[in-house]
């Protein structure tokens, strides 16, 4: 019974959305080309593109997207003429010249990824900028409508407003002691224009909200009156698909981690190297984990573990501001990427700085590259990037390499590395990049496109230990594989750690378990795949099938 809901719904959006009924008896094809296969199914356009679709009969979920679309369409719905940004920056900044202003709407025109003929700038990219504008100079240039709507006029709606007088009087402002205007004696021309600043103020509260990554986990866990099944630390892959496969088992974990951080979350490029994800970043990937585990089951403190104490049970993992009593606990804190601390190192990252050659090296096909490192994974590295890049070439502060020996001759022995011995990368030099900044701006994500161009390696300042003698190379991009630093300092004197490799967690035999019953231990703080074995531990009467399913799904427990 949607369709009397359907209709109604229709009646009250007006002409804000086109409400289509289609009877697919009748346009067999059109269930065809669209995928239909149930009834009633709706399906979302904007902008000539679908966005959203669901089948059955749910008045809430159709009232919530049809409100949603209305709301996309309308905020999208503007446009930022270049004359209008010209006056603009007449006005607030004269050492802007037209050609650095037409600079700055070519890169706007440039982020508009719907159809734009007119090379215009509108939508969410238009928004983004004057909102970056407000911010530096207190105020933006003038907005309009892209599309007005045409509606027919009542008879006489003009004519009777005007003939009623005052339409030769000046609007002169009306303001009250305050300083704010008094609406009652107010112009109309002067309520449009209280209306429209405060609309535009709710709108920024309202994306400022939606932005709060730390207002929406910060206290969705609170202490009950028994101890949490299993308390999971670390929000990476590892942590969050630990969370998934738990809560999906009905355990009701408890993830400790803080908002941000971690190797993927700050990996603002693309994520290219795993099967069905592309062209979405490492926060993105992150968000859709946490959304996943949230789904079914999982809560969240936003906090960093200090401790466990592991003296009497159940288990306590205390946090800055919290205790949780726990009967097991999962570590997945990862391990961090070592750097050279060098200038230009951290400014750099991400335009051609990196820890993953793995993850990176694509971007750099033909390209001229530099590693930084002497052990395995400085060679491995290396022979990873020398199969597409130009050329290779391994900066190592010694005359030997600390490497086992067959990397360490693979290396030397590779007609595209070259090696530079007893050296060291004192500074990374970049150049302003040429490529136009293409963030998604569809989500209102805030792109400044004020700001100066974004930079991207073009070389490195390179030291003899031994002469000092300083020299300049050219490269793209360079690569630090100086290896990494497992954090696990919470864990000290509470598990046994690998005797051969320091601060990475000692695993019993195949399995995650540690030397501690009911602390478990997976992704990069241990090296161990065998995720959802701590399961039989806690309930026994799961099948072996499910384990088997779960630690081939899980990922190395996520990474």
């Amino acid at each position: 019974m949607i369709a009397p809901i359907f209709k109604k719904l229709a009646k009250e959006v007006g002409s804000k959305a086109v409400f289509v009924k289609v009877d697919t008896n009748a346009m067999y094809e059109l269930s065809s080309r669209y995928g239909v296969r149930s009834l009633p199914t709706f399906k979302f356009f904007l902008g000539g593109r679908k966005v959203h679709e669901f089948s059955g009969a749910g008045e809430g979920q159709l009232r919530d997207l049809t409100n949603r679309i209305i709301s996309k369409s309308e905020n999208e719905n503007i446009l930022l003429s270049k004359d209008s940004l010209i006056s603009y920056y007449t006005e607030k900044d004269a050492t802007k010249s037209e050609e650095d202003i037409t600079k700055v709407y070519k890169k706007c025109v440039d982020q508009v990824k719907d159809d734009n003929p007119n090379k215009e700038c509108v939508g969410g990219v238009a928004r983004n900028l004057v909102k970056s504008l407000k911010k530096k100079y207190g105020d933006g240039p003038e907005l309009v409508k892209r599309f007005e709507p045409e509606e027919p006029k009542a008879e006489g709606d003009e004519s009777s407003t005007e003939s009623s007088g005052g339409s030769n009087k000046k609007a002169q402002p009306n303001k009250g002691k305050s300083g704010q205007p008094n609406l009652h004696l107010a112009t109309k021309e002067e309520l449009q224009a209280e209306l429209e600043k405060r609309l535009d103020a709710e709108e920024d509260a309202k994306v400022e909200e939606e932005e709060d990554d730390d207002a929406e986990f910060e206290h969705s866990w609170s202490p009950g009156d028994f101890p949490e099944r299993v308390t999971i630390i670390g929000g990476g892959p590892a942590g969050l698909s630990a969370a998934i496969y738990a809560a999906r088992a009905g355990l009701k974990p408890v993830v400790v981690a803080p908002p941000m951080g971690g190797q993927l979350q700050g990996k603002g490029v693309d994520v290219e190297n795993y099967p069905g994800l592309f062209n979405v970043t490492g926060p993105a990937v992150v968000s859709l984990m946490r959304n996943q585990a949230i789904e079914f089951g999982a809560v969240f403190e936003a906090e960093t573990v200090i401790g466990l104490d592991t003296s009497t049970r159940p288990i306590k993992v205390k946090t800055n501001s919290s205790t949780i009593e726990t009967h097991s606990v999962i570590v997945a804190t990862g391990a961090e990427s070592n750097w050279l601390d060098v200038p230009g190192e951290y400014e750099l990252r991400g335009g051609g700085v990196s820890s993953c050659a793995t993850c990176d090296g694509h971007m750099y096909r033909n390209k001229h590259v530099l590693v930084v490192g002497g052990g395995d994974t400085a060679m491995e590295d290396a022979l990873v990037l020398a199969r597409t890049s130009d050329s290779v070439t391994v900066i190592h502060r010694r005359d030997t390499f600390r490497a086992s020996k067959v990397l360490a001759q693979r290396v030397m022995e590779h007609p595209s590395i070259n090696v530079k011995w007893n050296t060291v990368l004192t500074e990374v030099l970049g150049k302003e990049s040429d490529a136009v900044d293409a963030q998604e701006s569809e989500e209102g994500e805030d792109v400044d496109l004020d700001a100066p161009v974004a930079k991207v390696v073009s070389g490195a300042m390179l030291k003899d230990v031994y002469t000092g003698e300083v020299s300049k190379m050219d490269a793209d991009a360079v690569f630090v594989a100086i290896g990494h630093t497992p954090s696990t300092s919470f864990l000290e004197g509470v598990v046994e750690f690998n005797p051969d490799h320091a601060g990475y967690v000692l695993n019993q035999g195949t399995s995650t378990r540690t030397s501690v019953a009911g602390i478990f231990a997976c992704g990069d703080v241990s090296g161990k795949s065998a995720f959802a074995m701590f399961l039989p531990l806690i309930y026994p009467s799961f099948h072996i099938l499910t384990y088997v399913m779960i630690t081939s799904l899980s990922m190395k427990c996520g990474t």
